[in-house]
């Protein structure tokens, strides 16, 4: 792949074949390790992402403190730290911060979807169209903990400096997020999730460096802790119409259970949702042209 805005992502493709017979057998539902050959690329050094971190609106920039204990009670407090002394100091500044939405910069959205073409036939052929891609850059200070957390985008974190363990847990099921929170999150609240230390024995390591990837089914709840090092990472992220459902059926069960009901969860892929979908899209259509 050559020539994308006036640089060259890579001499060969990022995903090899062997991490494409994996990430196919793997795709959507069990997370696995990747190999990726994304190493060095100037769009990623950190002088790179704190020129970026500069061009970026502040909605699409998130930065506190790295020291943070597992669990938080909403969104941690800031640093004082400028956001590109931030990045450019990440080795020294006890810092985490994430630089969302990067493709709303031309370069950074041709390599997003050039690294996601690599692997569109393996996701399409399971959850059809690959929907709204987009990427997010995580800089992080030696040891600095990324609180315990859901989200709603299909998501490869791949490693690019430095060193990380996510520990991720078994996504859908209440025992580590209920289903109250998912129905709350996809209503608009907070994507924090309440951690307990009982929790910790089911949770599954991934130790990532320089060089590896790990897929992340859509709304698995991890915890990430950084290594010794600062660390650079990139994830890339799309929807599905699978996802879309299953955070709509979530809003429908709330609407739901605000009407004194107990709903079922949605199910896992490769159930639909579609009726709970549909009916929850009904419902907002209506309350908007009232």
């Amino acid at each position: 792949m050559h020539g994308l805005t006036g640089f060259t992502i890579t001499d060969r493709p990022v995903f090899g074949p062997q991490a494409r017979v994996q990430f196919a057998a793997a795709y959507p539902e069990t997370p696995v390790i990747l190999r990726h050959d994304l190493a060095e690329h100037p769009l990623l050094t950190l002088d790179a992402l704190a020129a970026l971190a500069g061009k970026l609106p502040d909605t699409a920039i998130e930065y506190n403190r790295g020291d943070l204990p597992l669990g938080v009670d909403g969104k941690p407090a800031p640093t004082g730290i400028g956001i590109e002394d931030t990045i450019r100091h990440i080795a020294i500044s006890d810092s985490w911060a994430v630089l969302k939405n990067i493709e709303q910069d031309p370069a950074y959205e041709a390599l997003l979807l050039a690294l996601l073409g690599e692997l569109r036939g393996e996701i399409e052929a399971k959850t059809g169209a690959m929907l709204r891609p987009q990427g997010f850059v995580f800089i992080s200070s030696p040891n600095a903990v990324t609180p315990y957390h859901f989200d709603p985008e299909h998501n490869i974190l791949l490693q690019l400096a430095g060193h990380k363990v996510m520990t991720q847990f078994p996504a859908g099921d209440p025992r580590f997020a209920p289903d109250t929170t998912h129905e709350s999150y996809h209503s608009g609240g907070p994507r924090e999730l309440v951690w307990r230390d009982e929790l910790a024995a089911s949770g599954t390591a991934f130790a990532i460096g320089p060089g590896a990837a790990v897929m992340v089914p859509v709304m698995a709840p991890h915890h990430v802790r950084n290594g010794p090092v600062s660390s650079i990472s990139l994830s890339i992220t799309w929807r599905s119409d699978w996802s879309f459902a299953e955070a709509d059926a979530r809003c429908w069960n709330g609407v739901l259970r605000s009407a004194g009901l107990r709903p079922r969860a949605p199910g896992r892929w490769p159930q639909t949702n579609r009726g709970k979908a549909l009916a929850f899209r009904t419902w907002r259509r209506l309350l908007r042209a009232s």
